[in-house]
């Protein structure tokens, strides 16, 4: 006979051997990770956000669902109890005279788990419920990245456009000086067409940068639960420093600390009751009915006829044409697919956290080396413009080391800004997730 007890699912991954990842700091992460970066402003967007955002709120309320399924399932061990009251008129009986008739019912259903296939259901959702919570901790890691995201994205392009407004400035001071010489026979005036062109890029620029300013705005307010209409005012145009690496600690422990690896290992659970219900299906059933009744021809004499019934009967399904088998079988391929999905997500895991931490280090190789190209491009422009003054070297060669250079301060902020991007990809990885106002209130009412 199959046996209808659950088959816990086993899961057999290669990581065993895995004890360290290849980098780790010496810092301790925060629950709240985004206060690493010392930004006030950051932390008031994030707070306002998680309480504001729609999306989140909708990821609250499909927890709530699934906790009322809880309750639904719950109310499956204990027994369902009708009252009903009936009237109207029969023709006459030997124990009536006719007319109007009233009866007043009590009836009473149980079933008993012999089993375990209610109880199986009921854990199936409990563990769905708390998957459903894990589900929310996500979705407020992913807002809080979001958000912190989007906030050094406004502030890069803050930069670059107080840059861009720089530049334009210089290239039209050069412009300036380059018409001098041509009013004195010095340059030519393709010298000058040159730098207008040089300026005319800048400008275009410019209006890109404004265009991305704000877009991004617009994607701010709307993350924070507003319309689209330029939340932020004022930005300070600085990127803030990259705080110390944090400590990564054990791979095995520290990836179960994931809401994501969490919820995927509790619909794993779940998948398993279900399956065991199902296994529980085939098997008979025991029920129980009581049966309470007083009737009468008058609502007077209601109370004076009686009648109780119990009865008990044992329900053995014989032929339902394989549909109890294949729902055995159903479950058991979706209990499979649980188990790959939770080893995926745990190798998905520690991918990114050795890609944050690998992708770490090589940026700040690569920002070294652009602020070292930055540097040789100054000395070799002060060069350029002293034979260029001199009439020994044309203008083009000085236009396009200055083109260089002015794209490769663009080029510095941006993989600076790349650098806190990695950074805050890599606290998302390791976050073991915060409590929201919501989680708090939940967690007064619910033992998770």
């Amino acid at each position: 006979m199959e046996s209808c007890s659950p088959k816990v699912a086993k899961v057999d991954l290669p990581y065993d051997s895995l004890e360290n990842f290849s980098v780790s700091g010496d810092s301790l992460q925060p629950d709240r990770w985004w206060t690493a970066f010392n930004d006030d402003t950051l932390n008031i967007l994030i707070d306002s956000a998680l309480e504001d955002n729609l999306s989140l709120k909708s990821v609250w309320y499909q927890l709530i669902e699934s906790r009322a399924s809880v309750a639904v399932v719950n109310a499956g061990v204990l027994p369902q109890i009708d009252l009903q009251l009936r009237s109207g008129i029969s023709r006459p009986e030997p124990d009536f005279v006719g007319g109007e008739n009233m009866q007043l019912s009590l009836g009473a259903n149980y079933e008993l788990d012999l089993w375990g296939r209610i109880r199986y259901s009921i854990h199936a959702e409990e563990y769905r419920f708390k998957a459903s919570y894990y589900d929310y901790k996500t979705a407020a890691i992913t807002l809080s990245s979001q958000i912190t995201l989007n906030w050094f994205r406004l502030k890069a392009w803050n930069q670059q456009y107080k840059l861009i407004k720089n530049q334009i400035a210089t290239n039209e001071k050069v412009l300036s000086l380059i018409r001098a010489r041509f009013v004195s026979g010095q340059v030519k005036g393709v010298d000058i067409l040159r730098q207008k062109q040089l300026i005319e890029s800048t400008k275009a620029q410019k209006v890109f940068i404004e265009t991305q300013i704000y877009t991004l705005q617009n994607q701010l307010s709307v993350l924070l639960g507003q319309p689209p209409e330029g939340t932020v005012d004022s930005i300070s145009s600085s990127l803030p420093e990259l705080p110390d690496l944090p400590s990564t600690g054990v791979p095995l422990k520290l990836v179960n600390r994931r809401p994501d690896v969490q919820s995927a290992y509790f619909n794993l659970q779940a998948s398993d009751r279900d399956l065991a219900a199902a296994i529980s299906n085939k098997y008979p059933r025991l029920q129980f009915s009581l049966t309470a009744a007083i009737r009468s021809n008058t609502f007077e004499n209601l109370f004076q006829n009686q009648a109780v019934a119990v009865t008990g009967s044992l329900l053995a399904p014989l032929f339902y044409g394989g549909r109890l088998q294949a729902e055995v079988d159903r479950n058991e391929a979706v209990r499979q697919q649980q188990v790959n999905n939770y080893a995926n997500v745990v190798l998905t895991a520690f991918q990114e956290i050795e890609n944050s931490l690998i992708s770490e280090q090589k940026q700040i190789e690569n920002i070294t080396l652009v602020e070292n190209q930055i540097d040789l491009l100054q000395k070799t422009i002060g060069q350029l413009r002293y034979e260029y003054l001199n009439g020994s070297l044309p203008y083009l060669d000085v236009l396009v080391a200055i083109n260089q250079e002015q794209q490769l301060r663009r080029d510095l902020i941006n993989a600076r800004l790349q650098l806190l991007e990695i950074r805050v990809g890599l606290y998302r990885a390791l976050a073991g997730g915060f409590e929201t106002d919501r989680e708090s209130e939940l967690k007064e009412e619910e033992s998770l």
